[in-house]
């Protein structure tokens, strides 16, 4: 009876310190320490990435309603083709560990999976929409954030708060605030020969680019941003042009080229190349799962553009879904992450260098922190010495001082 009166009290306890943590952290809140510049940095980055992923949709819209010209891996191919001549020349150029043998001969295996796993993933969204409609890709597509967090929980030990899946949900709200808008406005276009094949293309174009997300933050956090690039685009420029020539040699050869799908093509190419290029740093910055959540928007600014170019109707609730995403990315970045795999400051500058640190390189360099700490360490105490001996004969000369002026008085008289 006592055990249960104990465990009883011992519960209110704990209650009552949880009650009151939480009103000290309500009372403890400043919005300055929120709303501040670095966040309004990485909003206004994740959102370029948006308006990016914008300009490859209208680009390939164009490309298939005015060219009749569909060829997904014609288009990622270019992309590739960029990122190789671009940062894999970089690595040609570099020495050491950080040269490209150097990495081919210790992990070329998993960056030949990674490049295999981002090609495929381009591939079957856009497989998926010769299958199912464009509302089902919209709601499925978002199956990515839930497999991100899952796979950042296991590999990379990222530790979320309840705050952080309260930013999901509202943003999934957003999400399917934006699919009742498109069927009011009726604009559920796509096929349905085959929905379930057409569903399932797009659940595993979510999980590969999950996959993809997390290697790019594991790379870019431990190593360096140009490698990662390098390879990927060195192993992707392979895959897709073997992927290329197998399924869509067809396609390629009847496309009729005039200086229209040229432009068209290059404005893909540059708006994806600019894409890869700038994602890392915002993954660096902060998650690939708040970087996958600001790319939400990336459908409403190619249903704005698409009211102007292609006459889509307007829904008042397009603008609610933006409003609503958008407050959850700002409460998904507000409060940040936390990982078990993310350096020190010592070791993140060296990973901005290009390379990772050894244990060489770790240990001397706690060893030149310790010397430097314990010569900061000795002046200070010589300072003190210095101080107190200083003081001693302040004391001593005003305790002497009488007297002395009295022997000096008399010397004068005499």
């Amino acid at each position: 009876m006592a055990t249960e009166q104990s465990e009883d009290a011992f519960r209110d306890t704990r209650d009552m310190n949880r009650s009151t943590g939480f009103m000290v952290r309500i009372r403890n809140f400043s919005p300055r320490e929120v709303f501040n510049w670095q966040l309004a940095k990485m909003l206004a980055m994740s959102q370029g990435l948006a308006v990016l992923i914008c300009g490859t949709a209208i680009t390939s819209q164009y490309l298939a309603t005015d060219f009749h010209i569909n060829t997904p891996m014609l288009q990622s191919f270019l992309n590739y083709t960029l990122l190789c001549v671009t940062y894999t020349t970089m690595l040609l150029c570099r020495a050491g560990e950080d040269n490209i043998l150097q990495i081919l001969k210790s992990r070329w295996w998993k960056y030949l999976l990674l490049g295999l796993v981002d090609v495929e993933a381009n591939y079957t969204v856009v497989k998926a929409y010769q299958y199912t409609t464009l509302t089902s890709v919209q709601l499925l597509d978002c199956f990515v954030i839930p497999v991100l967090m899952l796979l950042s929980w296991l590999i990379l030990k990222a530790r979320y708060r309840l705050v952080h899946y309260g930013a999901v949900c509202i943003c999934l709200l957003g999400v399917g605030a934006m699919v009742v808008a498109d069927l009011l406005a009726r604009r559920d276009q796509g096929s349905t020969t085959n929905i379930l094949l057409g569903d399932g293309l797009v659940l595993l174009s979510a999980t590969l680019y999950a996959v993809s997300n997390v290697c790019q933050e594991y790379t870019v956090k431990n190593r360096s941003r140009v490698e990662f690039l390098g390879m990927v685009g060195l192993f992707s420029t392979i895959i897709s042009t073997i992927q290329m020539v197998v399924l869509e040699y067809n396609e390629v050869s009847v496309i009729q080229w005039r200086w229209q799908v040229g432009l068209l093509f290059s404005a893909y190419a540059l708006c994806m190349y600019t894409l890869y290029s700038c994602m890392p740093l915002v993954i660096k910055m902060s998650s690939a799962t708040s970087v996958n959540l600001s790319l939400l928007t990336s459908d409403l600014f190619s249903l704005f553009c698409g009211m102007y170019l292609f006459q889509y109707n307007f829904s008042g609730l397009y603008l609610v879904s933006l409003v609503v995403i958008i407050i959850g990315v700002i409460t998904f970045f507000a409060v940040p992450t936390t990982s078990a795999l993310i350096g020190s400051a010592s070791s993140s500058s060296i990973c901005e260098e290009g390379r990772n640190p050894n244990k060489h390189e770790v240990v001397e360099r706690a060893a030149t922190e310790k010397e430097e700490h314990d010569k900061t360490e000795q002046q200070g105490d010589g300072e003190k010495e210095e101080e107190q001996e200083e003081e001693e004969r302040r004391n001593k000369r005003t305790a002497a001082g009488p007297t002395q002026n009295f022997h000096q008085c008399n010397s004068v008289f005499l």
